[in-house]
């Protein structure tokens, strides 16, 4: 068994070093030079001696050497991408294009013609996804935020991935060596297992680089909006004041108002509403107005759309304010629009590198985005019968696509030597219901 440095690969993500030890093995429940619940470092990394046959070695949480038992192993989210703390609306954008893409069903084909599923389109891991949308979901959410890390598990006998999944890129060391990307996991070198697809990447950066990243000044500004919001709200609504006296005072007579005046306002905390009440000419006035008059809900919308924008997503399906009435014709052309503008690029970009990391040249995996985008029932009867008519499609073909079935007549089954139905099924998602 390996221990991952927990501190060597904090090291590793600023300055390119990495580090990797012994671990140890454990000793009675105390503290102190003798006590060893775990991995020194806080990362234990199984090897093949304890992982199954064929499998890549799978990375754990340990308690550290040293520590009392009682304490938990590391949070290993508070050592992610500086985004893992998203304003809302950048999480809600992030999560709608993760989401409808992972939903899409993905079929595989070869020279125009569709072929039976692999294994891993269902499931490429399952000691750790529940399905494929589990592992598309992280998948193209890694990818919006700049890179996303595939690590191969294991092997088929034919020598392609049989199953992988989805690293933190924090867990990675990545470097140009002799104009290629060489990969580390501390100093296991996974180059030859590791799948690195980019959003935006240069022939001599080691790394890519997502849209956020050149918003990042916005992220900041939507995130103190949404703190001045919140700490007014905690207020009560009461605006921070100062105290005006029509008297001189001293330096001491208005310390002594100042901390009469906190001291009361703090006491009240529980009844934010109740008045102060002031006497011997002062007077308090609101050092600050509300937000709507600083023009700070304007601001705040702006600055939503453009973190919005950013990801690939029209500001009406995140909730804002279009400035426009939206009617069911100009709502579905922005779908249409979120579609073409960004659901396509990003999965014609992202499973283009899966199939040539996981498929042999000439296969191809696919997302079916139809479905997205899919037009009324009266529109889809016209078009089917204009391709009816043309010889392009057969009522079978449409039955299986409407997933219409008759009750009377008994199913034929499908072969994989059907290519008309095998095509007609996988283009509906490989069901029928």
């Amino acid at each position: 068994m390996w221990a991952l440095g927990f501190w060597a690969n904090q090291w590793a993500w600023w300055s390119g070093a990495s580090a990797i030890s012994n671990s140890t093995v454990s000793t009675p429940d105390s503290v102190g030079p003798g006590y060893s619940p775990g991995d020194p470092n806080g990362v234990e990394v199984v090897d093949d001696d304890v992982a199954p046959e064929g499998r890549m070695a799978a990375f754990v949480p340990s308690p550290w050497d040293g520590w009392p038992a009682s304490w938990a192993s590391p949070q290993w989210s508070q050592l992610g991408s500086q985004f893992d703390n998203l304003v809302d609306v950048a999480w809600a954008a992030l999560d709608l294009n993760a989401s409808v893409l992972s939903a899409m069903p993905v079929y595989r084909v070869r020279n125009g013609q569709v072929l039976p599923a692999t294994t891993w389109m269902s499931n490429p891991d399952p000691d750790i996804y529940t399905g494929w949308a589990e592992f598309a979901k992280q998948l193209f959410w890694d990818y919006q935020l700049g890179e996303a890390f595939v690590l191969r598990m294991a092997t088929a006998a034919d020598g392609w991935p049989y199953t992988f999944r989805v690293l933190p890129p924090w867990l990675l060391n990545v470097e140009m060596d002799g104009g290629r990307r060489s990969y580390n996991i501390g100093s296991l070198d996974v180059t030859d297992d590791i799948l690195h697809i980019r959003y935006k990447s240069t022939s001599d950066g080691a790394h890519g680089v997502g849209p956020l990243e050149s918003g990042n000044a916005r992220l900041i500004t939507a995130a103190v909006l949404a703190r001045y919001a919140s700490e007014l709200a905690q207020g009560g609504g009461i605006p921070k004041y100062v105290l005006e006296s029509e008297q001189e005072l001293t330096q001491e007579t208005a310390n002594t108002l100042k901390e009469q005046w906190w001291a009361t306002r703090m006491k009240d905390l529980s009844t934010p509403w109740k008045p102060a009440v002031l006497s011997g000419g002062v007077k308090a006035h609101p050092l600050q107005l509300n937000p709507q008059e600083m023009a700070l809900m304007e601001l705040s919308q702006y600055t939503e759309s453009r973190i919005s924008n950013l990801l690939g997503v029209p500001g009406f399906l995140m909730g804002l304010p279009s400035g426009d009435p939206m009617t069911y014709s100009n709502a579905s052309s922005l779908f249409d629009f979120h579609d073409r503008r960004k659901l396509k690029p990003d999965a014609v970009h992202v499973m283009s590198a899966l199939s040539n990391w996981a498929l042999p040249r000439g296969q191809a995996v696919e997302l079916n985005r139809d479905e997205y985008t899919r037009p009324s029932l009266k529109e889809r009867a016209e078009s089917y019968e204009k391709l009816v008519a043309m010889g392009v499609l057969s009522r079978e073909e449409i039955r299986i696509m409407e997933r219409f079935v008759d009750a009377g007549t008994p199913e034929r089954p499908l072969e994989e030597s059907d290519d008309d139905l095998v095509a007609a099924e996988a283009l509906t998602g490989g069901g029928r219901s």
